[in-house]
């Protein structure tokens, strides 16, 4: 089926389980079928108002835990973009019918985020498992007989599920703890990895990092700015190691200081992707690794470069022609077992044009053709030519990466000439 032929709204309407979509202030945009009958509200009763409006906490002080179990969860999958699994949650319904009744229910929620064009969380999925047939198991106690077995056996099946769902909150808050931990290091990590400063010299650059969906922040896509030696030149690179976390992580801090070490001291940036190349064999989890990187010389107006296997670098002139710089490509880093001298290229440009370099984060998409997302960055950047080196790298990055972002790392250098 022609995936633009779904209808997802009944689809939405169509879910067996409950389910319902929140803004970020918790007001009710949609709830599907499922939700509306369960929960005894209908549809003009429930979207476009408060939650907790639709849904009141029971004053009894005993039944009122988890009204702000679910305001905290909401709350922490807007602040952290993550999942969020509820344990098991006794939240009575106030009757519609006779306001002031309330219906012992017991419910299991998760809550999920769903993204904006931006990366900000612009709905919440609150999905609910009523699971209040099963407590009520125990209300089949008998004086003796089958209804006395009954009883028992709803008393074994509520304990049972006390347990498992106290023990799912502690493995969930463990979990938490954990990823907690592990993205300060990856933060810190990419932070001591990656330069923070936009501007080498006087001239201007921006430059724009986004690991994929669900990273800690961290990847295997890697950039770099540096001041050469003689003239007015700067070097610029980019790279991409396969994987993401903090194993890839690892592996680009090696490459990029590498690389930026050798293209200060290096003739050009074929010699700098040489001795790259002979490290990556001694480096594990180098494997693949692809670079591009290119020589400024601002005083001669010269762009020189070289490519191990990695897209081309776009350059768009001031008249708005765009020339992709792939005369100098090879194969990837390790490619080879013995080291050969690798290609590189030399073009022209004129004051106030652009040069941006990228990871195919940027521009790959699945059952896309690389060309189409090329030709893609191209007319981006052409049509935004004009706007400064930090306005156009967000006005490509809004344009190319998907709603929710990427499923690849991305790494996008700017720099005005």
């Amino acid at each position: 089926m022609n995936e633009t032929a779904i209808d997802y709204t009944a689809v939405f309407q169509a879910l067996p389980a409950m389910v319902a979509l929140l803004t970020p202030e918790l007001v009710y945009a949609d709830a599907n079928a499922e939700f509306l009958r369960v929960s005894g509200r209908t549809r003009e009763q429930t979207v476009g108002r408060h939650l907790f409006e639709v849904f009141p906490g029971n004053p009894d002080d005993r039944a009122s835990s988890g009204m702000r179990n679910l305001e905290a969860s909401l709350h922490r999958v807007l602040a952290t973009g993550e999942r969020d699994a509820m344990a098991l949650q006794r939240y009575d319904v106030e009757s519609t019918e006779r306001p002031g009744e309330w219906d012992e229910r017991y419910w299991s929620p998760v809550n999920a985020p769903v993204y904006g064009p931006d990366g900000s969380v612009v709905l919440l999925v609150h999905r609910v498992e009523d699971i209040t047939e099963l407590i009520r198991a125990r209300g089949g106690r008998g004086t003796g007989g089958d209804g006395e077995r009954a009883g028992n056996r709803g008393h074994v099946l509520e304990a049972e599920l006390y347990t498992r769902a106290r023990e799912l909150q502690e493995l969930n808050e463990r979990l938490r703890l954990a990823h907690a931990r592990e993205r300060e290091v990856a933060l810190a990590l990419q932070e001591a990895m990656l330069p923070a400063g936009r501007q080498v010299g006087h001239h201007r650059a921006a430059v724009r990092y986004r690991p994929a969906v669900g990273a800690l922040n961290v990847c295997g896509d890697w950039y770099d700015l540096v001041d050469l030696v003689g003239g007015n030149r700067i070097g610029v690179s980019v790279g991409d190691v396969v994987g993401h976390g903090l194993d890839a992580a690892g592996v680009m801090g090696q490459l990029r200081s590498a690389l930026s070490a050798t293209s200060r001291v290096a003739g050009g940036p074929a010699e700098a992707l040489n001795v790259l190349g002979r490290y990556a064999h001694v480096v594990d989890g180098a494997e693949s690794a692809t670079a591009v990187t290119t020589f400024i010389d601002f005083d001669h107006h010269t762009i020189t470069y070289s490519s191990a296997g990695h897209p081309p670098p776009v350059l768009v002139h001031a008249d708005g022609r765009v020339e992709f710089l792939d005369r100098a490509t090879d194969p990837p880093l390790d490619a080879r077992p013995t080291p050969v001298r690798r290609p590189q290229a030399r073009t022209t440009y004129d004051s106030g044009a652009t040069l941006a370099l990228y990871t195919d984060g940027l521009v790959e998409r699945r059952r896309e053709d690389i060309d189409t997302g090329l030709s893609r960055l191209a007319d981006a950047l052409a049509r935004h030519r004009e706007a400064d080196p930090e306005s156009l790298a967000d006005a490509v990055l809004l344009e190319l990466l998907p709603p929710g972002g990427a499923t690849d790392d991305t790494a996008l250098v700017i720099v005005r000439l």
